[in-house]
């Protein structure tokens, strides 16, 4: 991937976020996708913070939105990988936060991983 299909993936993505339409944030995953997060681990402990598929995804991020209503991000960085992308972005709380995602051959997300700076994630994101 290069920068400037990072940058356009990570518009889409945090237009999306934004617009709380999450048919579009999962538009860009694979249907048997993985996604990881301290914060599913905290919302959801059952999953240990793993989601498995597309739906178990959007269910957690459903979670996320009904809870934090005012949820928003801003792109502070953006970093690209051979089949990696890393955005690094700014919570509607003011928190630092890096979404990391491992790409298939056709630029469909097949894992993702939230990363925060803080052991309680979702106590400091409002969840």
């Amino acid at each position: 991937m290069n920068m400037t299909e990072a940058e356009e993936f990570a518009r889409q993505w945090v237009d999306a976020w934004n617009a709380h339409d999450l048919d579009a944030v999962l538009s860009h995953f694979t249907d048997d996708a993985e996604f990881s997060s301290p914060v599913a681990a905290q919302l959801l402990p059952e999953t240990h913070g793993v989601l498995r598929g597309k739906q178990e995804i959007r269910s957690y991020w459903a979670i996320g939105l009904e809870r934090i209503p005012m949820l928003r991000f801003e792109i502070v960085q953006v970093y690209a990988g051979l089949s990696t992308i890393v955005i690094n972005y700014r919570n509607h709380t003011g928190s630092l936060v890096n979404e990391v995602l491992l790409l298939n051959d056709d630029g469909m997300v097949e894992r993702g991983y939230g990363t925060y700076l803080v052991d309680d994630a979702a106590r400091t994101s409002g969840a």
